[in-house]
């Protein structure tokens, strides 16, 4: 079976490092036990990169939102 190929623009090679307070990280352990989450790095990705993305959503400007513009 061949290997699949991995896009080189998908690969991670930057490092981030989030400290805790020790309420944060009893809440972020009793969340993954609840909710079965096995893979934390994953996890946190994820919801960082959505609540990005919601907020670029959010922010971006439009043709109506725009102040001054009549309709």
């Amino acid at each position: 079976m061949k290997k699949k190929q991995k896009d080189p623009e998908l690969l991670r090679k930057y490092r981030q490092s989030v400290l805790f307070n020790k309420r944060e990280i009893a809440a972020i352990n009793k969340y993954c036990s609840r909710y079965k989450i096995n893979n934390r790095s994953r996890f946190m990705r994820e919801a960082i990169i959505s609540e990005v993305l919601r907020r670029f959503d959010r922010d971006y400007p439009s043709l109506f939102d725009q102040p001054g513009v009549q309709v």
